[in-house]
């Protein structure tokens, strides 16, 4: 590691779909941490979905980035230098930090990684947020029951894929959504979904109506737009929704006229709910331990598709919106 420190900055607000242009590498000095600080070196970014709606000058959930400020993502990264007392160098730690070679960050904004537990990519995938998410939004939004038929849409991402595997052990028939056949094999052969459809080959509407003969009684949707316009049309009386992400519209300039599928709630009685990973907080902990569980006991697997190369990390994100990856998307630093 070099005496410099690189860090992306956002250099303009996209229009549409973002561009590399819109991203700029800056080199600075390596920073130097102060009292109760500690210097994070990154060994793995994250680049997830949400983080295009910052990039916007719109009030969120999350506070949009400003132009000419580096970005911020999910980080695991080795301490080299603490002046905290819970660290020490060479400790494995995770935090929402820079997206930069090197990170300061106060030490109760981080927390310990176990190398020992999984590898610590998953920190940032099935043991971490992602995971997390597909945790609560599937056992406690969605609740598939034994006998449910649960659709997931974006199921071969990081989410996605967690949700339906957990579905399955929930006692649910699981169908999964993706952008390839590739994809969908994957999720059939490899995690165990019952069926699965390549939304962009097929009618979804219609091959929604033949993998689930019997409706649709949980639907966890990653995607929106006209893929949960097909999924509405198959739902069951007291169906379950939950809203994690809309990755269908994040680059769109103008949404949508709508809502025009609320009349179907109606007739269905459905419950529509959206959430954060974030609300559940408190209990991150014991998800992350049961994640962890079965991951080591063989029940739930994962994929990481890792672009190598600190200078990549623009091209990684942007890939996210063509769907080139599969599992959790991750940067790994050279």
């Amino acid at each position: 590691m070099s005496d410099t420190n690189r860090q992306w900055i956002l250099a303009s607000r996209p229009e549409g779909k973002p561009t590399e242009d819109d991203f700029e590498l800056a080199e600075g000095e390596v920073p130097e941490p102060d009292a109760n600080e500690v210097l994070v070196r990154m060994r793995y970014l994250s680049v997830d979905p949400y983080m295009r709606g910052r990039m916007r000058d719109e009030e969120s959930y999350a506070d949009p980035w400003e132009v000419g400020e580096p970005m911020r993502a999910g980080v695991v990264g080795e301490v080299e230098e603490s002046n905290h007392d819970a660290f020490e160098a060479g400790d494995v730690v995770t935090g929402n930090l820079k997206w930069a070679e090197r990170s300061l960050a106060l030490g109760g904004e981080l927390t310990p990684v176990d190398p020992d537990l999984a590898p610590i990519s998953t920190a940032l995938g099935v043991l971490g947020m992602p995971g997390r998410t597909a945790y609560f939004g599937t056992l406690e939004v969605a609740e598939p029951r034994p006998g449910d038929t649960m659709v997931v849409s974006g199921a071969a991402g990081a989410v996605g894929s967690v949700v339906g595997q957990i579905a399955r052990m929930a006692g649910a028939r699981v169908v999964g959504i993706a952008g390839s056949d590739r994809k969908c094999d994957w999720l059939t052969d490899d995690l165990g979904f019952d069926a699965a459809v390549n939304y962009k080959e097929e009618d979804v509407r219609e091959a929604l109506s033949s993998a689930c003969p019997n409706g649709i009684d949980a639907y966890f949707d990653n995607v929106g737009g006209e893929i949960t316009d097909a999924v509405f049309a198959n739902l069951n009386v007291d169906a379950r929704v939950a809203v994690c992400g809309q990755i269908s519209l994040y680059n769109a300039e103008e949404l949508p006229t709508g809502p025009r599928k609320l009349g179907t709630l109606i007739e269905k009685r459905a419950r529509v709910e959206g959430f954060l990973v974030g609300d559940f907080a408190p209990r991150f902990g014991a998800a992350t331990e049961r994640l962890g569980q079965w991951v080591s006991e063989g029940e739930l697997r994962y994929e990481e598709t890792i672009t190598e190369g600190f200078e990549n990390a623009p091209a990684a994100f942007i890939g996210l919106f063509e769907g080139e990856n599969v599992g959790k998307q991750l940067v790994e630093l050279d």
